[in-house]
Protein backbone atom coordinates (compact mmCIF):
# COMPACT_ATOMS: atom_id res chain seq x y z
CA UNK A 1 0.00 0.00 0.00
CA UNK A 2 1.45 3.36 -0.92
CA UNK A 3 1.70 6.23 1.54
CA UNK A 4 -0.78 8.47 -0.30
CA UNK A 5 -3.52 5.86 -0.22
CA UNK A 6 -2.86 5.18 3.44
CA UNK A 7 -2.94 8.87 4.31
CA UNK A 8 -6.42 9.04 2.83
CA UNK A 9 -7.45 6.43 5.40
CA UNK A 10 -6.15 8.77 8.07
CA UNK A 11 -8.34 11.60 6.73
CA UNK A 12 -5.27 13.76 6.43
CA UNK A 13 -3.22 14.59 3.38
CA UNK A 14 0.10 14.04 5.12
CA UNK A 15 0.98 13.24 8.72
CA UNK A 16 3.62 15.41 10.35
CA UNK A 17 7.15 14.04 10.23
CA UNK A 18 7.70 14.43 13.98
CA UNK A 19 4.52 12.47 14.65
CA UNK A 20 5.51 9.61 12.32
CA UNK A 21 9.05 9.57 13.75
CA UNK A 22 7.64 9.40 17.30
CA UNK A 23 5.88 6.14 16.41
CA UNK A 24 9.32 4.60 15.94
CA UNK A 25 10.31 5.42 19.53
CA UNK A 26 7.94 3.00 21.23
CA UNK A 27 4.78 1.00 20.79
CA UNK A 28 3.22 3.16 23.51
CA UNK A 29 3.77 6.32 21.44
CA UNK A 30 2.35 4.61 18.37
CA UNK A 31 -0.78 3.55 20.24
CA UNK A 32 -1.27 7.03 21.75
CA UNK A 33 -1.87 8.38 18.23
CA UNK A 34 -5.16 7.71 16.40
CA UNK A 35 -3.28 7.97 13.10
CA UNK A 36 -0.61 5.63 14.47
CA UNK A 37 -3.29 3.13 15.46
CA UNK A 38 -4.70 3.25 11.92
CA UNK A 39 -1.27 2.70 10.37
CA UNK A 40 -0.51 -0.17 12.74
CA UNK A 41 -3.93 -1.71 12.10
CA UNK A 42 -3.35 -1.62 8.33
CA UNK A 43 -0.03 -3.39 8.88
CA UNK A 44 -1.56 -5.99 11.21
CA UNK A 45 -4.22 -6.76 8.59
CA UNK A 46 -1.42 -7.79 6.23
CA UNK A 47 -0.16 -10.21 8.88
CA UNK A 48 -3.62 -11.50 9.81
CA UNK A 49 -3.17 -10.36 13.40
CA UNK A 50 -5.44 -7.32 13.56
CA UNK A 51 -7.30 -8.92 16.47
CA UNK A 52 -4.40 -8.10 18.80
CA UNK A 53 -4.77 -4.35 18.35
CA UNK A 54 -8.57 -4.50 18.33
CA UNK A 55 -8.55 -6.43 21.62
CA UNK A 56 -6.06 -4.02 23.19
CA UNK A 57 -8.17 -1.03 22.13
CA UNK A 58 -11.38 -2.70 23.35
CA UNK A 59 -9.72 -3.22 26.75
CA UNK A 60 -8.63 0.42 26.90
CA UNK A 61 -12.21 1.52 26.20
CA UNK A 62 -13.57 -1.04 28.66
CA UNK A 63 -11.50 0.47 31.48
CA UNK A 64 -13.33 3.79 31.06
CA UNK A 65 -16.79 2.33 31.71
CA UNK A 66 -18.50 3.55 34.86
CA UNK A 67 -21.89 1.81 34.65
CA UNK A 68 -22.12 -1.78 35.93
CA UNK A 69 -24.70 -2.60 33.24
CA UNK A 70 -22.50 -1.26 30.46
CA UNK A 71 -19.48 -3.04 31.97
CA UNK A 72 -21.31 -6.38 31.94
CA UNK A 73 -22.42 -5.87 28.32
CA UNK A 74 -18.94 -4.82 27.19
CA UNK A 75 -17.29 -7.72 29.05
CA UNK A 76 -19.57 -10.22 27.33
CA UNK A 77 -18.92 -8.61 23.93
CA UNK A 78 -15.12 -8.64 24.41
CA UNK A 79 -15.30 -12.23 25.64
CA UNK A 80 -17.40 -13.40 22.67
CA UNK A 81 -15.33 -11.52 20.09
CA UNK A 82 -11.79 -12.17 21.36
CA UNK A 83 -11.52 -14.63 24.25
CA UNK A 84 -13.85 -17.59 23.94
CA UNK A 85 -12.33 -20.59 22.21
CA UNK A 86 -14.36 -20.24 19.01
CA UNK A 87 -14.27 -16.41 18.96
CA UNK A 88 -14.36 -14.72 15.57
CA UNK A 89 -11.19 -12.77 16.42
CA UNK A 90 -9.69 -15.12 18.99
CA UNK A 91 -6.53 -13.77 20.60
CA UNK A 92 -3.54 -15.94 21.42
CA UNK A 93 -3.47 -16.24 25.21
CA UNK A 94 -2.63 -19.13 27.51
CA UNK A 95 -5.32 -21.49 28.81
CA UNK A 96 -5.05 -20.24 32.38
CA UNK A 97 -5.65 -16.61 31.41
CA UNK A 98 -8.56 -17.64 29.17
CA UNK A 99 -10.04 -19.69 32.05
CA UNK A 100 -9.69 -16.76 34.49
CA UNK A 101 -11.56 -14.47 32.11
CA UNK A 102 -14.22 -17.11 31.46
CA UNK A 103 -14.78 -17.42 35.21
CA UNK A 104 -14.93 -13.66 35.78
CA UNK A 105 -17.05 -12.55 32.83
CA UNK A 106 -20.33 -13.29 34.65
CA UNK A 107 -19.29 -10.85 37.41
CA UNK A 108 -16.83 -8.59 35.55
CA UNK A 109 -14.56 -6.01 37.12
CA UNK A 110 -12.64 -3.22 35.40
CA UNK A 111 -9.49 -5.32 35.67
CA UNK A 112 -10.83 -8.66 34.41
CA UNK A 113 -9.02 -8.32 31.05
CA UNK A 114 -5.81 -6.75 32.39
CA UNK A 115 -3.68 -9.90 32.33
CA UNK A 116 -4.71 -10.80 28.79
CA UNK A 117 -4.20 -7.19 27.68
CA UNK A 118 -0.64 -7.25 29.07
CA UNK A 119 0.05 -10.54 27.25
CA UNK A 120 -1.21 -9.11 23.96
CA UNK A 121 0.71 -5.85 24.44
CA UNK A 122 3.95 -7.78 25.03
CA UNK A 123 3.24 -9.91 21.96
CA UNK A 124 2.71 -6.81 19.80
CA UNK A 125 5.78 -5.09 21.28
CA UNK A 126 8.12 -8.05 20.75
CA UNK A 127 6.73 -9.42 17.51
CA UNK A 128 4.55 -7.13 15.38
CA UNK A 129 5.86 -3.68 16.28
CA UNK A 130 9.48 -4.26 15.11
CA UNK A 131 8.17 -5.60 11.80
CA UNK A 132 5.83 -2.63 11.48
CA UNK A 133 8.80 -0.25 11.71
CA UNK A 134 10.40 -2.05 8.75
CA UNK A 135 7.15 -2.32 6.79
CA UNK A 136 6.31 -0.57 3.53
CA UNK A 137 3.39 1.12 5.29
CA UNK A 138 5.56 2.83 7.90
CA UNK A 139 8.38 3.58 5.47
CA UNK A 140 5.92 5.16 3.01
CA UNK A 141 4.50 7.31 5.79
CA UNK A 142 7.99 8.46 6.73
CA UNK A 143 8.71 9.38 3.11
CA UNK A 144 5.47 11.20 2.50
CA UNK A 145 5.13 12.93 5.87
CA UNK A 146 4.99 16.69 6.03
CA UNK A 147 7.86 18.56 7.67
CA UNK A 148 6.86 19.88 11.09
Amino acid sequence: MDGKRFCCLCRSSKPRTDKVLSWGQSLRKLLESKMGQLAFREFLKTEYSEENLLFWLACEEYKTITSNTQMAEAARRIYREFVQVDAYRQINIDCETRREITNSVSQPTLSCFDKAQRVIYKLMKKDCYPRFLKSEIYQALLETSEAS
